[in-house]
């Protein structure tokens, strides 16, 4: 039996859903860490909720994390509830819907990178 998912709404940093932010790391790792962008953060403006990284070298890896730190927060959790019950219309059957759709196997990141080619990541 296939289910067909419909898009309820999407968000994008083209958009300014999300505001990413590199800064520089701190703390051991020495001067290439202290001299290079590598860290996020990551602002959900519409939630008010903040994520960031810096465990990471590479300023890829410290952005997934940040972008899965952020959508596991209480915060972004219940702004992304209000917003499908908005959407579909319906507050009191939603909750359930919204905790199996925002299980880490249903995620999907979709990144652009500098050629503006879309790179799929599936394990978000």
């Amino acid at each position: 039996m296939t289910v067909n998912k419909t898009l309820l709404f999407s968000l994008s940093k083209a958009n300014g859903d999300f505001i990413v932010t590199p800064f520089r790391g701190s703390g051991k790792g020495g001067q290439k860490r202290n001299k290079t962008f590598s860290a996020c953060r990551i602002t959900h403006p519409a939630s008010g909720t903040v994520s960031e990284c810096q465990e990471e070298r590479s300023f890829h890896q410290n952005r997934k994390k940040a972008f899965e730190r952020l959508c596991a927060k209480e915060a972004f959790v219940r702004w992304y509830r209000l917003e499908c019950a908005r959407y579909l219309g319906r507050l009191a059957e939603i909750e359930e819907e919204v905790e199996k759709d925002m299980r880490p196997k249903n995620l999907r990141c979709e990144i652009v990178d500098e050629n503006g080619k879309w790179v799929i990541e599936n394990d978000v």
